[in-house]
């Protein structure tokens, strides 16, 4: 352990005195954009350097004058929730000219900024690689031009450019998420679920174009989320004859009871000859084919308008934070890098590498080569495309495999999925995924209500395709969730298991699950009947599984929270000089309210897992009481429900009443069970949907291993698994290895990956704090994500 203390790096021995940074934003607006605008501000100037506003993107920049205005800590303020971009986008033919770059030179030399962060899609990160390779060049051209002096030209001799990627596509390659694209799929599936009850009411056909350009990852993943009957992409074109074998999946699914039909088209689509498929061309085809009553409807730019979500805040607010990092470490010698998110990690790449794979992309399209095209897109595409190919195709009862095909098992298992705990978003998702997957795989699925009480009771019955159509976008728990724990009726779950002939296990739910799949493998010794595959996958509110970085649920939740807390913001600036208290849920795990917080701009968040005694909350009161002389006037504090059992909602309450008194009044607000409810985000969904297609394949394979001389018997470690996400990757572990990293009497992980994001939020706040910087600052390369195959 002492070794890795002497590696951590601090940030406090990066200064960024006497540097300036221009931040700006170019080409299509995204959500997010004023979020990671926010973050460059505040880190620049916590550090020591000096930030500027390039407005209006690269135009700004050519232009100069005003257009290029110092940034302080207060003009940031109050953009974190703003869609678009507050400094301005432009896209500037200018600067594609030579003479516009020297202009642009020009003007960033009178301010001595060497440092550029460029907030924008692959065209203006391109640009920017472009401009710093011709600064030395550029600055010699002004130098003869008289327009600079010697000393101006030695001072600024080398020019750092750091990009962030900023773009409602995610058409990127290299990264997983750009900034702008969650908050997209907000906008799609709101229309989309509006769109499902109208469609419901008439039985008719709806054909939604959505936005991309050249990539159907937006069409991609809304089509998974809303579990759409028919997705038309640019990098997967359909097979041909894809007509009739669109017609013939709309009409079964109608003839099954179905009342609604979607169909989702990317703005791109082409087909295998590469002509356009428009939305028109699909409707007139459902129309001429089945007589359908179609609409089309056309979504444009309401998908890049209205606030960023949750999980755009947090990214961009990231992203902001280690491109000020990145720039305070570049040399002459380290390449343009983009900072992007991989998996759940920041990483840095080289802009050139990723922007060189993201144009091989379009040359695999324009070639044909659509596998490839699809295998540069990245892992996260790539899975979102296998997922939904598994899931979109019934097989008919003729196809399934049956008793007399040359299997070396018998593939007809019988899988029972479950939902234990309290409710989260998502879950139905989750369900509906292995449902589907396993009745693809040839099992036989049975659906356990009101979780372990149900099973022991015998509520439990076989579950259809059909059934569970239209389940994507509920909220809960359709099948019930209870908290209650198999141990005290393992007679009779393993007699109902017996009865059923149950040969593995799904069980989706929060730290009861955990415990409950624990308790059933420990009890294998005893009952054979357990002596079978079992996988838990976590789906709670708070986050607090062992094992995994996130559990489905829990993005919802955190949509909830910021949401409110933005109207509660709104009311307290109205009023001015108000500070609201907001109590959020999460039991001892302080995921909700600390990621919450730094997605809605606290200014305080009190956690178990964080200590705090009368003096943090008197330097916190103080804190607010110089904020509120300046023209910030309000403040938001958040705390979670157990952060600490003396200092409560209402102690923190009345302390801040008192202490505040004549400086800034308080209220206070409990956001309680509204947490657990609603529509699951996008993210849930897509999420809830791919977790639990893995586990179902895990199922399969471990049924295929375990099967011995006509029956199913499981008993080792790694049969009784819990699926999470760590770090990169989605991973099955042993519950029983998980037991030494949980704190049983908190229900909570011993540790929490968050806790590093807690810095930010107080930096961000304008607390002085210690940043640990060890996980960042490696360059790495994007052949090193995704390996090129060699022929």
């Amino acid at each position: 352990m002492a070794k890795r203390q002497d590696t951590k790096k601090f940030f406090e021995n990066l200064s960024g005195a006497g540097k300036s940074i221009g931040v700006l934003t170019s080409g299509g607006d995204a959500q997010g954009m004023n979020a990671a605008v926010r973050a460059v501000v505040r880190m620049g100037i916590y550090v020591g350097a000096k930030v500027y506003f390039v407005h209006e993107g690269y135009q700004g920049m050519v232009d100069g004058g005003d257009n290029i205005e110092e940034a302080s800590w207060e003009s940031v303020s109050s953009m974190l929730q703003v869609g678009g971009t507050v400094i301005g986008s432009a896209r500037c033919k200018e600067f594609r000219s030579h003479e516009g770059r020297l202009k642009a030179a020009h003007h960033l030399v009178q301010r001595d900024i060497t440092n550029l962060c460029v907030i924008g899609g692959d065209g203006s990160l391109t640009g920017a690689n472009l401009f710093r390779e011709e600064w030395s060049g550029l600055l010699e051209e002004l130098v003869q031009q008289g327009l600079i002096d010697e000393e101006a030209a030695q001072n600024n001799s080398e020019l750092h450019i750091v990009g962030m990627v900023g773009s409602i596509d995610n058409d990127f390659c290299g990264t997983d998420m750009t900034i702008g694209t969650d908050s997209a799929l907000h906008r799609i599936i709101e229309v989309v679920d509006a769109i499902m009850t109208t469609a419901q009411s008439h039985q008719r056909t709806f054909v939604l174009e959505v936005m991309g350009r050249h990539c159907g990852y937006l069409a991609l993943v809304s089509a998974l989320a809303c579990g759409a009957d028919w997705v038309l992409i640019p990098e997967m074109p359909p097979e041909d004859g894809w007509e009739e074998q669109m017609c013939q999946k709309l009409s079964e699914s109608r003839s099954r009871g179905s009342r609604l039909n979607i169909i989702i088209v990317a703005e791109g689509a082409i087909d295998r000859q590469g002509k356009a498929i428009t939305v028109n061309n699909v409707k007139d085809l459902v129309v001429s084919c089945l007589g359908f009553d179609t609409r089309v409807t056309i979504l444009g730019h309401v998908q890049r308008g209205g606030t960023p979500s949750a999980f755009d805040r947090i990214l961009a607010s990231r992203m902001g934070v280690e491109a000020v990092l990145a720039l305070l470490e570049a040399s002459a010698s380290t390449p343009a890098c983009v900072v992007s998110l991989c998996g759940n990690q920041a990483v840095r790449l080289p802009l050139m590498e990723c922007v060189q794979m993201t144009q091989d992309v379009q040359k695999a399209m324009d070639e044909k080569n659509f596998e490839e095209a699809v295998r540069l897109r990245g892992r996260s595409f790539e899975n979102n495309l296998n997922t939904y190919k598994l899931l979109s195709y019934r097989k008919a009862d003729s196809e399934l495999p049956n008793e007399e095909d040359e299997l070396p098992y018998n593939s007809s298992f019988n899988v029972a999925v479950l939902n234990v705990g309290a409710p989260a978003a998502g879950m139905n998702a989750a369900v509906r995924s292995a449902v589907r997957v396993g009745i693809t795989e040839g099992h036989k699925m049975f659906a356990v209500n009101d979780g372990f009480e149900g099973f022991y009771k015998g509520q439990i019955k076989e579950i259809k395709w059909g059934d569970v159509g239209g389940w994507t976008g509920q909220g809960g728990s359709i099948l019930g969730t209870k908290r209650t724990l198999p141990a005290k009726h393992l007679d009779k779950i393993a007699e109902q298991i017996r009865i059923h002939n149950i040969n593995a296990l799904l069980v989706i739910g929060g730290f009861e699950a955990f415990l409950g799949v624990m308790e059933l493998s420990a009890a294998r010794e005893k009952y054979n009947e357990f002596c079978v595959p079992m996988v838990m996958v976590p789906a709670t509110v708070s986050n607090n599984i062992p094992g995994s970085d996130l559990s489905i649920g829990a993005d919802t939740a955190l949509n909830a929270i910021t949401d409110t807390c933005d109207r509660i913001k709104q009311s307290a600036s109205g009023t001015k000089r108000r500070v609201f208290i907001i109590e959020t849920m999460g039991g001892y795990c302080g995921y909700l309210a600390s990621v919450g917080g730094l997605a809605a701009g606290a200014d305080a968040v009190y956690i178990y897992e964080e200590p705090f005694d009368i003096r943090d909350l008197q330097s916190n009161v103080e804190h607010l009481t110089e904020k509120m002389k300046t023209g910030i006037q309000r403040g938001l504090v958040l705390r979670n429900e157990n952060s600490n059992e003396n200092f409560t909602t209402d102690f923190i309450y009345q302390l801040y009443s008192e202490e505040g008194k004549g400086v800034f009044d308080c209220r206070k607000n409990v956001l309680g069970h509204m947490q657990q409810g609603g529509a699951p985000s996008p993210f849930d969904r897509n999420f809830g949907t791919k977790i639990a297609a893995k586990a179902i394949q895990w199922i399969s394979r471990k049924l295929k291993e375990s099967y011995k001389e006509g029956k199913v018997f499981a008993n080792t470690e790694d049969t009784a698994c819990l699926l999470g996400m760590r770090r990169r990757a989605m991973v099955f572990q042993p519950v029983v290895q998980l037991k030494d990293q949980t704190d049983f009497v908190h229900r909570i992980p011993k540790e929490q990956w968050w806790l590093k994001l807690r810095p930010l939020m107080k930096i961000l706040a304008k607390y002085k704090t210690s940043y640990d910087v060890s996980d960042s600052g490696q360059l790495e390369h994007v052949t090193r994500v995704r390996p090129k195959k060699v022929d």
